[in-house]
This record gives structure tokens, sequence and C-alpha cells, in this order.
């Protein structure tokens, strides 16, 4: 052993015996974690995040937070001698002066891009899977929080280099705040720093930017990731897992190793994409004065549903006790996502209630056999595709030859036809797609082969599934819906009849799906 092994074995020796540190060591290092490609799209999120601090870390080094008017004296000729404020100056200082300066830009702008699209799609794994149940729920509700915080800080990201377009969307973020009854405009002057556009607000949004949220982010992520080691990571259902083992990789070395590699494979993407495909080209928009607005314009793609609900609402107005009430701003700025990102957020209390189930669980739903969540997802996802749709209304309008108003009244028809539709037609494929699961576990799968059969009959010969299969297709539960009584033993009404009613009624809907093979038609199956 040479003296170096022998002084770090010292060093190691000296702690464990004052920390107890090997024994920790060792039960963490061998944890498993299940193996499956969509469990990828959380590390996305969480490189993606690495990614932008980063990323801005060094975008702060030359970025000028400030409103004050300077002279532009930089090597971007067209814009040569204009005025703009000191933030504009300094995002084409860092895109045209700054060695990497254009490229750290990219790579920080797709990177957040990135990291919401994972970071959405990871929200989509677990709730269409329905990894949120007991005992997640507060891991679901912090990631319905990362999401809105993800919203917030792309927004004030993409705002700081104050140019023509990230104006704009600063413009409808003061109307949405102008729009809160009583107080809006008391907030608004708090947040400008007096009248529009002010001198205050990048400076204000570039703190709570770099510091501020990306703090409570670390907060949030950390707790997160403590929470999924604490309550173990949920997996597939499959020979050998049950609820209570976790059947994969152990974090040392095999987990490490690969997520230590995907990890260099996320950076190469969005460096690869930095490099390839332009993104954000603010010397094309210029810098921003309040009396102009750039053709086109079109926010990152996660607020486009936020600006089609805007772009799609009626100018309806309500004028009372010397206020003003813009319903065509707060209703699809404040109310609706609200009452959006609420829902959310309560869904597995809600499920959890509907259902009376209060059970743990740590293997996760097929989504076709539970087609109402199933069903509920698709309608949502409805929804947010048609606003987004309106949310470039301009830009479809100008490449298929149709007027705004024609796509406006296709919207605003579709943002009440479609999600329903959506809902019921993926309800009906679910439970077909359990029928035909059925099917194949009592019948087999067809092989092709035709058979004659004595009196001159022809038939398929179908194939049995193996044991394998069958469990895949069979191991979910089928839980009754909930049956709650209105009347006691004396048919007396019992206290909140109506409400007990109700909640059957929508647990027999909720529970509604295809019966599964039973033990008896196995037996039969196998008789025969």
């Amino acid at each position: 052993m040479s003296t170096g092994e022998k002084a770090l074995g010292s060093v190691a020796n000296y702690v464990d015996e004052r920390t107890g540190a090997a024994a920790w060591m060792k039960k963490n290092l061998n944890k498993v974690f299940p193996d499956h490609w969509s469990f990828m799209l959380g590390e996305v999120t969480l490189y993606s995040f690495i990614i932008l601090l980063l990323s801005g870390t060094f975008l702060t080094f030359w970025f000028d937070p400030s409103q004050r008017e300077v002279l532009y004296e930089g090597e971007y000729q067209p814009l040569n001698g204009l005025k703009m404020s000191a933030a504009y100056a300094s995002t084409l200082h860092i895109s045209f002066d700054i060695r990497g300066g254009l490229l750290m830009r990219q790579i920080h702008h797709w990177a957040a891009l990135l990291f919401m699209a994972a970071m959405i799609a990871h929200l989509l794994r677990i709730f269409f899977t329905g990894a949120f149940r007991k005992p997640r729920e507060f891991n679901w509700i912090i990631g319905v929080g990362l999401v809105t915080l993800g919203i917030v800080e792309g927004f004030l990201g993409y705002s700081l280099p104050d140019d023509l377009l990230s104006g704009t969307g600063i413009r409808i973020a003061e109307a949405i705040l102008q729009a809160i009854p009583v107080v809006g405009t008391y907030l608004a002057f708090f947040a400008f720093g007096g009248a529009f556009p002010g001198e205050a607000f990048i400076p204000r949004i570039f703190t709570v930017h770099v510091l501020l949220l990306p703090g409570i982010f670390l907060a949030l992520i950390t707790v997160h990731l403590m929470l999924v080691w604490y309550q173990k990571h949920t997996q597939f259902p499959g020979p050998g897992r049950t609820e209570k083992n976790v059947v994969g990789y152990s974090l040392m070395p095999i987990y490490m190793a690969k997520a230590g590699g995907f990890f260099f494979i996320v950076f190469g993407v969005t460096a690869f994409l930095s490099t390839v495909a332009s993104i954000n080209p603010i010397w094309l928009y210029g810098p921003y004065t309040p009396g102009q607005i750039s053709a086109g314009s079109q926010p990152d793609w996660y607020m486009g549903w936020l600006d089609g609900l805007v772009r799609m609402s009626p100018p309806i107005e309500t004028h009372a006790f010397g206020h003003t009430i813009s319903w065509n701003i707060l209703i699809p700025g404040l109310i609706v996502p609200g009452i959006l990102f609420t829902g959310m957020a309560l869904y597995p209390f809600i499920e959890s209630w509907l259902t009376g189930d209060k059970r743990e669980h740590h293997l996760l739903d097929r989504p076709r056999n539970v087609p109402n969540r199933t069903a509920l997802g698709a309608m949502s996802l409805t929804f947010i595709v048609v606003t987004v749709i309106n949310g470039g209304n301009d830009i479809i309008a100008t490449n298929f030859s149709l007027t705004i108003n024609q796509i406006m009244w296709a919207s605003r028809i579709g943002i009440f036809v479609l999600p329903p539709l959506a809902f019921v037609i993926t309800k009906r494929l679910c439970l077909s797609l359990q029928r035909a699961d059925r099917d194949l576990v009592l019948h087999g799968k067809e092989s092709g082969t035709l058979l004659r059969l004595p009196h001159g009959e022809f038939v398929e010969v179908h194939q049995p599934l193996n044991a394998h299969e069958t469990f895949a297709l069979t191991q979910h539960e089928q839980k009754p819906a909930l049956v709650l009584p209105t009347f006691d033993d004396h048919g007396v009404k019992r206290p909140r009849a109506m409400l007990n009613k109700w909640r059957t009624r929508m647990s027999s809907a909720v529970s509604e799906q295809i019966q599964k093979p039973t033990p008896d038609d196995m037996k039969e199956i196998e008789h025969h």
C-alpha cells in the first residue's frame, strides 16, 4: 500500500470514528433504483437546471441590469449609435464582443426550454401512471410548484435583455397586474417603481431571476430528491416487483455511472442545439420603446398558452363603484391559470377522496387501466394545445392565408368543444384497450396458422401468452366503487346525505373499467 493510500485510509478512519459515516455511506450507496426510460425525464430536468446555473453564472459577469439610457458603440453595426438601455447594450456586448458569449446565451436559453419541457413531461408521466398517490402527495405539490416557478422564472429571464419582443411581454404582464380589482394599479406601480416602463423593473427582476427564484428552486429540488430517496422510487409492475421492494440497480457503481454519462449527453445535445439553431436574436428586434411592437411577437412555448387565452378572450369590462374590471385580462391571465394549477396541486387528494383509496402505492398504473384519469389528462392537454395554437394566430393567419378572426373564433369554439371530446374519445380508447387485453389473455395471440377441423371448418390457431405476459396484463387491482349509504338502519337520512350520494355517483364513474380475467376464467381456459 502506497503512502498516499495509507494517508487516505487514515483520514477516512478518523472521520468514521467520529461520525459513523461508513455505515451510512454503505447503506445509501447500495440503495436500489428501478430502470425505465421514462424515469430519465426527471434526470433531464435536473441536468438542465445545472446547465442553467452554470451558463447563467457566466452571463452575470457581463450583463448590466440597468434601464439607464446609453449610446451603443459595439460591434453590431446596424444598431451602432442608437440610444438604448444598458441592459440591451450589455446583451449585445455579450453576443458580439465576448468570446463564446453568444454560445453561452443560446445554451442558457435552450437549457431553459429543455428544462421546462422535461419538467412538464416528467409531471405528465407521474400523473398518467399514478405516481402521485400516497405517500407522494407532497412531492406532487412540490412538482406543481416547480412548474409554476419555472414559468415565472422563464418569463423574467427572457424579459431581462429589454429588447422589443421581451418589452411587449412585460407590457402584457403590467396589464395583467392592473386588471386585479382595487389593488392592481398599486401593484403595477410597486413592480415598475412608478409609471410604465420606469427604470426599476429590470434591476428588480434581475435580483429575483438570479438570486431569489434559483434559491427557491434549489431548496424545492433538494426536498424533492430527499423525499424520493426516503420514500423509495416507484416502479412499473413486473415479475418479482411488489409494493414492498424495488427491483433495479444499486446507486454505486452502476446507477452513478449511467447518470454521469447521461448528464454529458444532455449537455451535449443542449450545446449542439445552441450551435446550429439560433434562438432569441435580440439584435433583429431592436431596443424596447413603449410606442413600438415587433410583428409576429411570440413568447416562449411554455408561455404561449397564456398568451393564447388572453388573445381569445372577448372584450368584456365591468364598471362599478368607480372601478373598472377588465374581465378579458383578469379571467385568462389570473383566474383560469389559478384554477388549473390549484386543481393540479389538489388532484391526489381529490382522487383519493372519490375512490376511498387511502393505501400506499409504489407500483405504477398502466394509463389504460385508469381510463378516467387518463381521459382527464388528455382533456387538459387538448385545452393547452388549443390555447397555444391561438397564441400564434397571427403567424398561422399569415402562413395559411387566413384571417385572425377566423382563427380566433375557431379557437373560442374549440376550447369548449375539443377538450370534452378528447375526454370521451380517450376514455373509450382506454376501455377498448382493456377489452383487447382481456381477450388476449383469454384467447392468446393470433399465430397466422390455419387449422382445418375434422368437420371441415377452418380456424386460426391462437398461441397462449407466457406467464410474464399474462402477469403484465392482469396484475392491476380493480377496486370497486364507493357505496355510501344515505339512510341509516332506521330509515333516517344521514347527515351530508346529498354529498354522499354525489360522491357515490362520482366514484362509480371514476371506477368504470372492463373486468379483467378472474382466476376462474384462467382455470377454464387452462382446462380447454
